[in-house]
């Protein structure tokens, strides 16, 4: 089912194999979707997926994991929006095709919802569909996979946006960078809506478009992570993005961030050029 590419996320470079440490305690309930008291160090999941076969493999695969307790499953999206509210989860795993309410459809709801604005939904899609791409991150998905991910890449995605990480595979944010290069939009955000940012926070948000975790980014800064870590969250609430993945999008449409080079680059280098220091 799944076969490809890393992820990109905080704290890991593309392709890591690594996983966060958690603490192996209940898993979900095998006769149904209800938790059986997971513990703070679980990840809650819901998973949505319009193809009953994907859903029930999707489940098999990451109830496995001793840190993810998968709480439940919808087959449409009235039924996931539905199931979580009941459900709160702290992560979302939807396909982007679902039946009915659309996947960027729903994802624009859940993170509308005051109730549900904490859930991180990862959407898997096709990714060589800009528009689909485009569309979850500006609705507020937290991060976007090809269908074809291996079951890996996947995990440590779900786990990487658990953290409040962004979710990105490379193929991913090398169409949003090519995309932004080909047809410059003159509807798109201006410069203008970065005035707000400090220079330090602008270069910041370059930076993290640019593929770069916290840590890189203090390296690169010489500054502490945690220093690094209050520009972003700085950056995101000025500029009233959802996340980290929003920010990126946001670097790119205001201009902050020149989409010069369609490859990605090494860690430690952000792929594009700064247009504003």
């Amino acid at each position: 089912m799944f076969s490809g590419e890393g992820v990109w996320r905080e704290g890991h470079a593309a392709g890591d194999s690594g996983r966060m440490e958690a603490a192996n305690l209940s898993l979900a309930d095998s006769d149904g979707p209800d938790l059986l008291s997971p513990g703070p160090e679980m990840i809650r999941l819901l998973i949505a997926h319009g193809d009953n076969l994907s859903r029930a493999g999707l489940w098999a695969l990451l109830e496995a994991e001793p840190d993810i307790a998968v709480a439940g499953s919808a087959g449409d999206g009235e039924e996931v929006i539905t199931r979580a509210r009941e459900i709160l989860p702290d992560v979302l795993l939807l396909d982007a095709a679902l039946p009915g309410i659309d996947g960027v459809e729903v994802t624009r709801q859940i993170v509308s919802d005051p109730d549900l604005s904490q859930v991180g939904v990862v959407m898997l899609g096709d990714s060589d569909e800009d528009d689909q791409i485009l569309s979850a991150l500006r609705a507020g998905a937290t991060g976007f996979l090809p269908r074809d991910t291996e079951p890996g890449a996947l995990v440590h995605g779900l786990r990487a946006v658990a953290a409040g990480d962004a979710a990105l595979s490379p193929s991913v944010v090398r169409r949003v960078i090519s995309e932004f290069a080909s047809w410059p939009d003159p509807g798109l955000p201006g410069p203008e809506q970065l005035d707000e940012l400090t220079p330090r926070e602008r270069e910041v948000m370059g930076l993290v478009a640019g593929g770069l975790s916290n840590g890189e980014i203090a390296e690169h800064l010489v500054i502490s992570r945690a220093t690094a870590k209050t520009h972003v969250s700085r950056a995101i609430y000025k500029l009233q993005a959802r996340n980290r993945a929003q920010l990126v999008t946001l670097a790119y449409e205001t201009g902050l961030v020149l989409p010069r080079q369609p490859a990605l680059a090494g860690a430690g280098a952000p792929p594009a050029t700064l247009a504003v220091a």
